[in-house]
């Protein structure tokens, strides 16, 4: 039997940061052993918001594809490309355009939050109201089975499945509706206690050297109730605490909130002990990385077949809803 699709992306806005590991990677890592796998790199989706200075989009898309592979990412397993690259979306999603409701782009939950949000930028662009129609368009190309969400992400979802739905409904049994493959999305604090955002700016990255990741573990804050050493502290409190969860064992988790309530250890052994188990993790990932930074033509070839074969599957798909629209297609393009 041939595995099931899934689906997924990531946008080139920034380098990658500890976040995106846990929270999509090492997931994705996982999946690609048992699902057939397209993974894409987003860059039309990250000018919906940095259309204004495109001056990083490059060698963001580098290090993406490059952390991607030192995370473990296989291109024997997984097809990664680049979203530009398979001019196809851009086609589907005009397809998409001319059946979606305005008032279903709307209500999508991020679209106002972000408005609200970001005020350093203007996010009234039909590119930024479009963003979960162009989203549904890379779901549907390649009619995938599952797209790994948390399940705060459903309804971003939803709204491709009721694309999909108004789609068949006018052509025809075109597009299956793709499925949440629900994986769970740690909370993962920044240096300074907020959720580790790009944006406030307060991340541990995937490309920091090791002296960096431990000058921003030993300045982050901990339990504020606890300003003495004999102090007994509450780990719950403690942002560093919570990367413990992440990043320890759960025998070594009890070990420092016992000590931390007792006043056994200090918060700077806390964060050594932290430090420990999260170079355990990113060490590997720094060579792989030092692997691929200077090899340029590897990651060309990888980048490159990934595209052939996301636009074989991008084609046929484009063709087949081109033809249910009653479209007169060009016969070169078969």
């Amino acid at each position: 039997m041939s595995k099931k699709r899934v689906l997924s992306g990531m946008q080139p806005s920034g380098r990658l940061h500890i976040g995106n590991l846990v929270g999509a990677l090492q997931n994705w890592v996982k999946l690609q052993d048992e699902y057939e796998c397209y993974y894409f790199i987003a860059d039309w989706h990250a000018l919906t918001s940095q259309y204004a200075d495109t001056s990083q989009i490059k060698d963001n898309i580098r290090d993406v594809l490059i952390n991607w592979l030192a995370a473990g990412l296989d291109p024997e397993k997984s097809v990664m490309f680049i979203q530009s690259w398979v001019p196809e979306h851009a086609e589907l999603h005009l397809l998409l355009s001319m059946i979606t409701p305005l008032g279903w782009l709307e209500r999508v939950p991020s679209f106002k939050e972000k408005q609200e949000e970001v005020k350093d930028k203007d996010l009234n662009t039909y590119g930024f109201l479009g963003y979960p129609l162009l989203q549904s368009a890379d779901i549907l190309m390649y009619k995938a089975n599952y797209v790994p969400v948390g399940i705060d992400q459903l309804p971003h979802l939803e709204i491709t499945r009721e694309i999909g739905r108004r789609f068949n409904y006018f052509y025809g049994n075109v597009f299956p509706e793709p499925e949440g493959l629900l994986t769970e999305f740690p909370k993962v604090p920044g240096v300074d206690g907020r959720k580790m955002s790009k944006t406030y700016d307060n991340c541990i990255y995937l490309s920091d050297p090791a002296e960096d990741v431990e000058r921003k573990i030993k300045t982050m804050m901990t339990d504020p109730q606890r300003v003495k050493r004999t102090d007994r502290g509450d780990p719950e409190l403690s942002p560093v605490f919570q990367l413990h969860k992440i990043f320890s064992d759960k025998g070594e988790q009890a070990e420092v909130a016992d000590s931390c309530r007792s006043a056994k250890i200090g918060c700077l052994d806390c964060k050594k002990i932290l430090l420990k188990n999260l170079f355990k993790i990113l060490e590997p990932i720094w060579t792989r990385r030092k692997e691929f930074m200077n090899r340029a033509d590897i990651l060309e070839d990888i980048i490159q077949a990934g595209a052939t074969r996301a636009k074989k599957v991008a084609s046929e798909t484009l063709i087949g809803a081109s033809k249910a629209t009653g479209l007169w297609i060009n016969q070169q393009n078969k």
